[in-house]
């Protein structure tokens, strides 16, 4: 790693409608040992208009790693999904699924997409904590992240 990646904190966007699970979430993440800020919306909308930077996301720094769920309000975490990997500015971000849904055709869909990633989430807490401590030490400490 450069000195520059070392120091520059990571950005992490996360895509969540549930209230807990982003609570959780962020509390797996709290002792990273990787500089790290956590950016969230809690539907596709907000996705959009902050990867766009657009309204009052003008201003917005863009991620270095997206976690979106499938099943959002406003809209679905799949046409979040599909918009991002067919825009030429936000395609190279990788994306992890980390979702309820174990439905195949959602697995397949989002590959099809080409998502990073597909995570289902464990309703048991620790099992929880220890998948998003995975995504936190491969995604933030052992990837090269692409410059965005």
């Amino acid at each position: 790693m450069s000195a520059e990646t070392d120091t520059k904190p990571k950005t992490i966007f996360l895509v969540e409608d549930n209230k807990a699970d982003i609570r959780l979430i962020q509390e797996a993440l709290k002792d990273s040992p990787v500089p790290y800020q956590i950016i969230t919306v809690r539907d596709g909308m907000d996705a959009m208009a902050y990867l766009q930077q657009q309204g009052e996301y003008v201003d917005a720094t863009l991620p270095d790693l997206i976690l979106l769920d499938l099943n959002l309000p406003k809209k679905d975490g799949r046409e979040v999904l599909a918009e991002i990997k067919t825009d030429p500015k936000l395609k190279r971000i990788p994306v992890v699924v980390l979702t309820t849904s174990r439905n195949e055709d959602d697995i397949h869909h989002s590959y099809d997409l080409h998502v990073n990633c597909y995570i289902t989430k464990s309703r048991n807490l620790s099992e929880l904590f220890k998948i998003v401590k995975g995504i936190e030490e491969f995604w933030l400490g052992t990837v090269t992240l692409p410059k965005v």
